[in-house]
């Protein structure tokens, strides 16, 4: 039996306000074309389909089609929801799509009902388990107060494992949405765990034939049959190196596993530059990144005016712009500590020299001096403050 895991779509998700719905809609293509080439079987999405509880309506339609199309290719498909989806909105309707081959698993009450497969060596148990938040689904498993995410899993796992084991099905995969200790996070993932609290431990998922996990937007293996396809797009800078794609994996009649990378379209890379503003407007050894998404740190000692309007001249596709000047040592003190002893002039002088890198002139001096005079003058007159008495309230 042939099986791609994919997860962590986040339709609708835009990446410091670019628009990334062409990069999904191309990477659905992608996978679609995949189910046709490689003759996939059964389609596993780990959850997160979307990125937040209502998506737009134009990522809904997205999903619509996607899952329309990769049946039309002749695979069943799998889906169970994140922790960035709405369980039950994502679920709506699922007795009525499993009828139709595209199999919904989006709460704790369904995590023990399979999707049965059936190949040449017999019977295979798929089993949904979403994202399960502790206190959301604690009264309804009949868990203790204090069960958190590891006691979640294991109770789900145990369910699962039970209803397996009473119909007799020895090749199991399972699908799951939850940081799994050993993983690997990202910037762009929801934190669902404090201080590693939320982790789950790998040896929850002994015994089964293949465990596809979502959340985490790496794609990493775990252990040779428990693994994490990662987000088919990067999501954050600090995705730029990944090799973004899913596996395709292929369970022979034992429960043994293979497992394949297919590696998804790049849309545009994710680079990030650093140097003078000169020399990226026009030195030659750029040109490679003017069509990528570009995080850029300028190093001038002063801080170009209209930077970004001038970089996104030749870079149309920047997007994050900082200032760091050579040879700068970062002043480590707190706020307060830098603050004290010191009046408002020389405060307002230094906070200038921060944001634009350059002293403020005589002529800025003057202004400020002026401002804090009449903001003192004018504070003085509405509140009767010449004496320093504020004890009636009127400051």
């Amino acid at each position: 039996m042939r099986l791609l895991h994919t997860s962590d779509w986040h339709l609708g998700r835009s990446l410091h306000r670019a628009d990334l719905r062409t990069a999904q809609s191309r990477f659905l293509d992608h996978l679609v074309d995949t189910v046709r080439s490689e003759r996939v079987d059964l389609v596993l999405v780990s959850g997160d389909v979307y990125d937040r509880a209502v998506p737009p309506v134009d990522a809904v339609a997205l999903c619509e089609d996607a899952l329309h199309r990769l049946r039309s290719a002749g695979a069943r498909v799998v889906l169970i929801s994140g922790n960035h989806d709405s369980a039950r909105r994502l679920g709506f309707g699922s007795a009525l799509f499993d009828v139709a081959g595209v199999h919904l698993r989006t709460s704790a009450a369904g995590c023990a009902v399979p999707v049965l497969c059936e190949d040449e060596h017999g019977p295979v148990a798929v089993y949904g388990i979403p994202y399960l938040e502790p206190a959301a689904v604690r009264s309804a498993l009949g868990l203790a107060g204090d069960a958190g995410h590891a006691g979640v899993m294991r109770h789900a796992v145990a369910a699962v494992t039970a209803d397996a084991d009473a119909r007799g099905v020895a090749r199991r995969v399972v699908l799951s949405h939850s940081w799994v200790a050993g993983g690997a996070g990202s910037e762009s993932e929801r934190d669902i765990c404090l201080g590693g609290a939320g982790q789950v431990p790998l040896a929850v998922f002994d015994g089964f034939s293949y465990v596809a996990l979502g959340h985490l937007h790496g794609r990493q293996v775990l252990a040779p049959a428990i693994r994490y396809s990662g987000s088919p797009l990067p999501y954050s800078f600090s995705e730029a190196a990944h090799r973004k794609g899913s596996w395709l994996v292929s369970l022979d009649g034992s429960g043994s596993v293979r497992a394949d990378l297919v590696e998804a379209p790049v849309y545009r890379r994710l680079r990030a530059v650093t140097g003078v503003m000169a020399e990226l407007l026009t030195s030659p050894r750029y040109a490679e990144y003017e069509g990528d998404f570009l995080a850029v740190t300028l190093t001038d000692q002063v801080r170009p005016e209209g930077g970004m309007d001038a970089l996104r001249m030749r870079f149309p596709h920047i997007l994050v712009l900082s200032h760091e000047p050579a040879g700068v040592v970062p002043d480590g003190r707190d706020y307060r500590a830098r603050v004290v002893g010191r009046d408002d002039l020389d405060i307002a002088a230094e906070f200038v020299l921060h944001v634009r890198g350059a002293a403020a002139t005589d002529g800025e001096l003057a202004l400020l001096t002026s401002a804090f005079s009449a903001a003192l003058t004018a504070a003085t007159t509405a509140g009767d403050c010449s004496a320093g008495d504020c004890s009636a309230g009127d400051c």
